[in-house]
């Protein structure tokens, strides 16, 4: 089946997921202890964060879930309750701080223009809250090229469930065989098997080629080799 529509993850994708969302998360963490240091070492660690170097072990929530999944790890270094109040504070201040510290990969605009001049309609579908997408989105200057952006909070479900998947090719009103999503974790590469869409898996984000390759139809690595893999399918 031809391939209509690419639908992109963002982060490890699109954008840097260290440089933007390690120093990004240092920021919303500190603002949310509140000037607690024992608070702010127990988020580091239920986040496994490295404080002194600003970055996430691969192996944590946060690289591939969103503020409803890990939430309530924040609750208990917080000593709140978990729920949407605080959902709404942590992804308020990921969206300030991962706008400020926001580094893209390579050139996304480019990418996303070549493939729209080659027919291909375009989406994000991030387990980030959509607020966060839609902001990095238009300082990336690719929402022209954009008919779908979804996240976590779109009503569509995360990733890995299908639903943003499904959501895409029912906005572009094609069958799911006729999107591809596009992303650096085996969380997206489940969504679009779940969802009967092709996977394509870019080595840009933290997991290694040898835990995406079994999962996806395609590996690529980076987005800038999506045009010339396209015009081989």
């Amino acid at each position: 089946m031809a391939l209509k529509g690419i639908l992109f993850d963002k982060d490890g994708t699109l954008i840097d997921f260290d440089a933007t969302w390690g120093p990004a998360a240092f920021e919303a963490m500190t603002a949310m202890a509140k000037g607690d240091a024992a608070a702010l070492a127990r988020l580091a660690e239920l986040n496994e964060y490295i404080v002194e170097e600003r970055r996430f072990l691969r192996t944590s929530p946060l690289v591939a879930g969103s503020s409803k999944s890990y939430g309530h790890l924040w609750a208990d270094a917080l000593g709140r309750e978990d729920g949407p109040d605080l959902h709404a504070e942590m992804d308020d201040l990921f969206r300030h701080w991962g706008l400020h510290w926001l580094a893209p990969i390579g050139e996304p605009l480019a990418v996303l223009q070549e493939l729209a001049a080659d027919g291909y309609r375009l989406g994000v579908a991030t387990n980030d809250a959509e607020a966060s997408a839609l902001a990095q989105a238009e300082r990336m200057g690719l929402m022209p090229h954009l008919e779908f952006v979804a996240g976590y909070d779109s009503g569509h479900g995360g990733k890995p469930e299908p639903g943003m998947v499904l959501a895409f090719a029912a906005a572009l009103g094609v069958p799911p065989g006729a999107v591809a999503l596009v992303g650096d974790s085996t969380h997206d590469l489940h969504a679009a098997r779940a969802a009967g869409a092709v996977s394509i898996a870019v080595l840009t984000g933290p997991a290694p080629r040898a835990e995406l390759e079994p999962h996806a139809d395609h590996v690529v690595a980076s987005i800038a080799d999506l045009p010339a893999l396209l015009r081989t399918l």
